[in-house]
């Protein structure tokens, strides 16, 4: 499988023709940070500082005759520090060297005394702590099946210790491969060793140092895998993002066998790879020949997705996930080399592979391999995973991924699901397709799914395409109704019914929430005229007042409210801060008849009332023959007025006066003539009655009291004796000769 349009997603390019520099031929490589290390037959090593455009050539055969082949060159993934295993007629040395000293065209290194004969096949560098002045905590495994530790301090140019740490006695084997990482648990740090032989995979992990984790295998069981099949250059590499392990894959007899590491959880077990290690698999070695041979590769290296397989003098590139080989990657040789490539490396810091044959090095380039994993996974229908690996600038990536999984669902019958995800789709399929699918199949439920849906995606990503949302909210509107009525339709007869059926309700009650929820949240965008026609249409009062409210159209509201006789919520709505005062002079005469106590005590409570706009109102209500005798609660109000509010409006107090006249006890009356409003202001009345008003009124309904009180306070005092006697009221009489003696 080629990148879609992107080219390949591996390069290959010569990098260096005579890199041996006469020094032998290449025998081992070793790269990091964009230094490479290249140890050659003759003892050489030859370091090269692409960073700083630096090249050294190092010789570790100590000036003696004769091949001193490097066996293994290693070096930290920042570049500073280097072992080198070298191969002497005597036998084999370990020898350490760091970056400055390179550097000084002086050959510096360190004889590891301790590893004398021993040969070191695999290193392994702890990340996390090393710096360009100490190695800290080193492992090396041995030819013979062993595992040791070492540290190196640049400054004191000597080892600070090699120990060994660990033997295998049970199969002893040559230790091929290391790898180590660590996490920190509860403050103390996790080692987890990966080792390979030829057949086995080794773990080892615990909470300590190195040496207290391997010493405690002395009384319980290695664990290991161990598979069929023998390779003497087995090889184990882990694949580094961000100094971290992310995958391992170990090169052995029967396959590539590989899987994720997983060091953020917290484990509690201290026993073998099942803690970290997930997602395994086996690449088996038939999958790579043409003719289902199995193929072992020589060498081999790992990238974020991809295996780089080196078979023959060609690599292939193997995707990890699909384990379909996607590319063969070829190299132009020099002429001088008989052997063709012979080994592979890779610097995971500068995110470079190297291939290398016995005279030169090619450089293997990465070109944005992950593009097409959103492919790979969507082709294993691991859907998930596919969208995470979509690029977020082409989104018919996505719009595939919800495309197929949308098909599935809906020929499965799953058209909720599919309904769900077809509302994902931007690009691919038109809107008015996948209405149709759904229609052609009368599932008018997914259709208000896909349509609900849909109107999510597109307020989030397209908010300015104001026609199409408010086309697809007043149909999910109509389609919401039409499952109500539905509900409610009857069996036989097909007629709507009034009260739902017990066997609907719970889903009856469960779409008019969700109605209303939608009603909540789409009001914005809903055309109200619209809307509200629908709603009434289908008889839906309820939903009708729920979004008058929402669209604050309170009078059609309150109305409603009043037709059901329900004051208390009438009045709820009118005292809300943002209803306009008129509604409550337009409803004033609706409510106080419906109910007079709930309607005045919310009066009292609306402190921007304006009493004089109720008047019309309360006047309506005491006329009514059934207030004749029940006119407490106006009285109420209009005393709370002129008494708390100091209302001064002289049709308050007109009114007030007029119900005090119509009360058969006169005390009242005669109380509020008696009340001086004006509080003896040197300007002004003392009272806000017009008392010529209130004359023909006390007349009227034969108050003679009050209209004694009403003349000599208008200084008709001659008609104010006059009436007294008339009434035979001998104190008022006396009262009212007093008052005229004072004048």
């Amino acid at each position: 499988m080629d990148a879609c349009g992107g080219g390949h997603l591996f390069a290959v390019e010569p990098f260096q023709w005579d890199a041996a520099k006469g020094h032998g031929i290449i025998t081992s490589m070793a790269a990091g940070n964009d230094v490479t290390l290249l140890g050659t037959s003759k003892g050489w090593i030859i370091r090269n500082d692409f960073g700083v455009g630096d090249s050294v050539d190092l010789d570790f055969s100590g000036g003696r005759a004769g091949d001193h082949p490097v066996h293994r060159v290693f070096v930290d993934p920042g570049g500073s520090h280097c072992l080198a295993a070298i191969l002497h007629p005597g036998g084999a040395e370990t020898y350490y060297t760091h970056a400055k000293w390179a550097r000084s065209r002086v050959l510096t290194r360190i004889v590891l005394s301790r590893l004398k004969g021993l040969v070191v096949n695999a290193v392994a560098w702890n990340r996390q702590l090393i710096t360009e002045a100490s190695t800290k905590e080193v492992i090396l495994g041995t030819e013979n099946g062993q595992i040791y530790e070492m540290a190196v301090d640049e400054a004191d140019k000597k080892e600070k210790y090699v120990k060994l740490l660990f033997e295998l006695t049970e199969l002893p084997e040559a230790i091929m491969g290391l790898q180590m990482e660590t996490a920190i648990v509860s403050n103390a740090t996790r080692y987890y060793v990966m080792a390979v032989t030829p057949t086995r995979l080794y773990s080892f992990t615990g909470i300590g140092s190195l040496e207290s984790v391997f010493a405690s295998y002395s009384d319980r069981a290695v664990h290991f895998m161990e598979l069929p099949g023998e390779i003497p250059n087995s090889e184990l590499h882990f694949f580094i993002k961000q100094r971290r392990a992310k995958h391992f894959a170990w090169l052995s007899g029967a396959g590539i066998y590989h899987g994720d590491l997983n060091f953020g959880a917290q484990h509690s077990s201290t026993s073998g790879d099942e803690n970290f290690v997930e997602n395994k698999g086996l690449l088996d070695y038939s999958k790579l020949g043409e003719s289902g041979d199995a193929v072992k590769p020589k060498s081999f290296a790992v990238s974020e997705f991809h295996f780089l397989l080196l078979i023959g003098d060609k690599v292939k590139v193997v995707n990890r996930i699909s384990q379909q080989i996607v590319e063969e990657l070829e190299f132009d040789h020099a002429p001088e080399s008989s052997k063709g490539i012979i080994g592979l490396c890779s610097d995971a810091t500068a995110g470079l592979f190297y291939a290398y044959d016995e005279n030169s090095i090619f450089q293997v380039s990465v070109n944005d391999e992950g593009r097409d994993m959103w492919q790979v996974y969507l082709d294993m229908k691991e859907y998930t995973a596919a969208l995470a690996h979509c690029d977020e600038d082409k989104p018919f990536q996505k719009d595939k991924v919800y495309l197929v999984q949308a098909e599935a669902a809906f020929s499965a019958k799953d058209y909720e699901r599919a309904a769900s995800l077809f509302a994902k789709i931007n690009y691919m399929v038109s809107f008015e397709e996948i209405s149709l699918k759904f229609i052609a199949m009368g599932e008018q439920d997914a259709l208000r799914t896909f349509l609900t849906r849909k109107l999510d995606s597109l307020y989030s990503t397209r908010k300015e395409d104001k026609c199409q949302i408010t086309m697809i909210s007043t149909w999910a509107t109509e389609l919401y109704l039409d499952k109500i009525n539905r509900l409610l339709l009857e069996d036989d007869t097909g007629m709507v019914a009034k009260v739902v059926s017990e066997a609907n309700r719970s889903e009856y009650q469960s779409i008019v929430r969700e109605f209303r929820a939608f009603l909540s949240d789409w009001k914005d965008v809903l055309d109200e005229a619209t809307t509200m026609r629908l709603l009434e249409s289908y008889g839906r009062v309820e939903e009708l007042v729920y979004f008058a409210g929402l669209k604050e159209q309170y009078e059609i509201v309150v109305h409603h409210y009043i037709r059901q006789g329900e004051t208390k919520k009438a009045l709820e709505v009118l005292q809300r801060p943002n209803v306009p005062l008129d509604l409550q002079y337009k409803f004033a005469p609706d409510l106080i008849m419906l109910d007079a106590y709930e309607t005045v005590e919310s009066w009292m409570a609306t402190s921007k009332l304006h009493p004089r706009k109720l008047i019309p109102a309360m006047m309506r209500y005491t006329s009514e023959p059934h207030a004749k005798n029940e006119t407490h609660e106006v009285i109420k109000y209009l005393e709370f007025c002129v008494h708390h509010l100091h209302n001064e409006d002289p049709g308050v107090h007109n009114l007030l006066l007029s119900l005090y006249a119509k009360q058969e006890d006169e005390s009242a009356l005669l109380r509020f003539l008696q009340c001086k409003f004006g509080k003896g202001r040197s300007s002004g009345p003392e009272f806000f009655y017009d008392p010529k008003y209130a004359l023909r009124l006390c007349l009227k309904e034969k108050r003679m009291r009050a209209c004694v009180h009403i003349y000599s306070m208008m200084s008709m005092h001659e008609e104010a004796v006059a009436l007294a006697l008339q009434t035979q009221s001998l104190l008022w009489q006396k009262q009212t000769r007093l008052k005229m003696m004072r004048i």
